[in-house]
């Protein structure tokens, strides 16, 4: 086995190893266990890279713990979406990190870096399994690393929010195993590519149970993603939690999301008989209204973080309105979308942060304070950070709602896909215009004795990359949708990937 074959667990490896390091070595030697996450999220981010380029020539490799075969044993698929998402998860864990690191947000509590590590390992196992039931075990290891990192630094909005989390996602894991439940009792097998072969040779009489099991499938993994009216629990989380977090929290509605992609077209494909393209009548409707709702609330929040959690939410929807047309060119549209909104929810999240730790007691409110240090420099962060979201040229946003109109333009209900895009986009323009005003443009008298905060330029490192990443994704746009492109081509061609994790015909 070549050594690119074997660097495929790298992404799960790693973290796992790096995280009871750092556990061991916090109490002592704390700057060593920061050095240990730094240097365990830069190997993440350099063994995707080599599997991002691996995949390139569309090969899918696969990888059996064990030496097990499939579908008996646990093996982890990488072709070129799950490139794309471990490179994403990596690209973002840095980010997210050194901005932790720089405002000391990791100092809040003991164990930041290990659980900060056990939440990578989840997303990377999520990106990488091709088992539904382990798909489940990455789930509960990166919620359960989530709901601490979310509650770190304590507080009682974070406890408030994290009790409704954890209550929101426990539902979630329980229809996940009765979904389980039902598909291994109709198919004998819980790997993807055998599940998809096995449906499509299932009788009359389990067509019914099967459509059941597919919808509530599809429903934990909207759920995730925070898809309306699944998406209450994601505003008030993510808008209390620490910001450097929040950003990272970006990629995990993602997740529901890449779900979504990856398991429909595997199993529920064209052959799964009366479970075909199951979510496909709802997915549209939902998505629409997922971004007006999201924009909306962008439109009335009360602070820079809301809005973010609630842009979030919105570009989700924007998402999901080119999945659903579950064809390679609106595939190709959405995969280049959803690089480009993880990047720009981080963004905010991060912006905030900066904004907030000037303000003192205003913090990120969306209203007129006195005059902070650096507002310059932190209103162009905002200003673009808030065209990203919105998606106005010259950033992806951009370029990746053209490409998601463009793609859409021959689906069935594309008319209200176009109407939504630049109905939530126009919405969302004004909306953070609003803000921006508020908080960069108008100024009020200082309080008398009150002493201007002052602030290390450093913070504003983190958004500042995340920025700097989106003008790269506009700048590179061709060789990444052409990625995209036959990365959408690969996931719909259920046959090639069941060739490749079984090694049959």
């Amino acid at each position: 086995m070549s050594l690119t074959a074997h660097l495929a667990i790298a992404p799960i490896v790693i973290p796992a190893l790096a995280a009871p390091l750092a556990l061991l070595l916090m109490r002592r030697t704390r700057h060593l266990a920061v050095s240990i996450s730094f240097a365990s999220c830069a190997a993440m981010l350099l063994a995707a890279l080599v599997l991002l380029n691996a995949s390139a020539d569309g090969t899918i490799r696969t990888y059996a713990l064990g030496d097990w075969p499939a579908p008996f044993g646990i093996v982890l698929v990488i072709d070129r979406l799950s490139s794309i998402m471990l490179t994403l998860a990596a690209t973002m864990s840095m980010i997210a990190l050194i901005h932790a690191v720089v405002t000391r947000a990791d100092r809040k509590g003991w164990h930041f870096h290990p659980l900060f590590q056990f939440q990578m390992l989840g997303l990377n196992g999520a990106f990488l399994t091709g088992d539904l039931f382990n798909l489940f075990v990455f789930f509960e290891v990166l919620l359960i690393a989530s709901y601490s990192l979310m509650l770190h630094g304590q507080g009682p909005a974070r406890l408030k929010a994290g009790v409704q989390y954890v209550i929101v996602n426990i539902v979630g894991s329980s229809l996940f195993l009765i979904a389980l439940g039902l598909l291994y009792a109709l198919t004998g097998t819980l790997n993807m590519a055998d599940m998809g072969l096995r449906v499509a040779a299932l009788g009359p009489d389990d067509q019914g149970l099967l459509r059941v099991a597919a919808l509530l499938l599809v429903s934990v993994f909207a759920l995730k993603a925070a898809l309306v009216p699944l998406h209450l629990w994601l505003p008030r989380t993510y808008a209390v939690t620490t910001p450097a977090i929040a950003s990272l929290f970006a990629i995990m509605t993602k997740v529901g999301v890449y779900s979504i992609i990856r398991v429909v077209p595997q199993i529920f494909g064209d052959g799964a008989g009366a479970a075909a393209w199951a979510p496909a009548p709802y997915l549209l409707p939902a998505a629409a209204l997922t971004a007006v709702v999201g924009f909306a609330g962008v439109f009335v929040a009360r602070n820079l973080s809301e809005q973010a959690a609630y842009a979030v939410i919105g570009s989700t929807g924007t998402l999901l309105i080119a999945v659903a047309g579950w064809q390679p060119d609106t595939l190709a549209a959405a995969i280049y979308y959803l690089v480009h909104s993880t990047l720009a929810g981080a963004a905010l999240f991060l912006v905030a942060d900066v904004v907030a730790r000037r303000r003192a007691s205003f913090g990120d409110t969306a209203t007129p304070g006195p005059v902070f240090s650096q507002r310059q420099l932190a209103g162009l962060l905002f200003m673009a950070a808030a065209i990203a979201a919105t998606g106005l040229p010259p950033l992806s946003g951009f370029i990746g709602k053209l490409l998601i109109l463009e793609s859409v333009f021959d689906t069935p209900g594309w008319g209200w896909a176009w109407g939504v895009i630049l109905a939530t986009t126009l919405i969302g323009v004004i909306g953070f215009a609003r803000t921006g005003s508020a908080i960069f443009w108008k100024e009020t008298p200082p309080t008398d004795g009150a002493r201007p905060v002052v602030v290390s330029k450093a913070d504003m490192a983190a958004p500042a990359i995340a920025i700097a990443l989106l003008a790269a994704w506009s700048i590179g746009a061709g060789p990444a949708t052409a990625y995209g492109a036959a990365a959408a081509n690969q996931i719909l061609d259920a046959a090639a990937t069941a060739r490749a994790v079984l090694g049959e015909p």
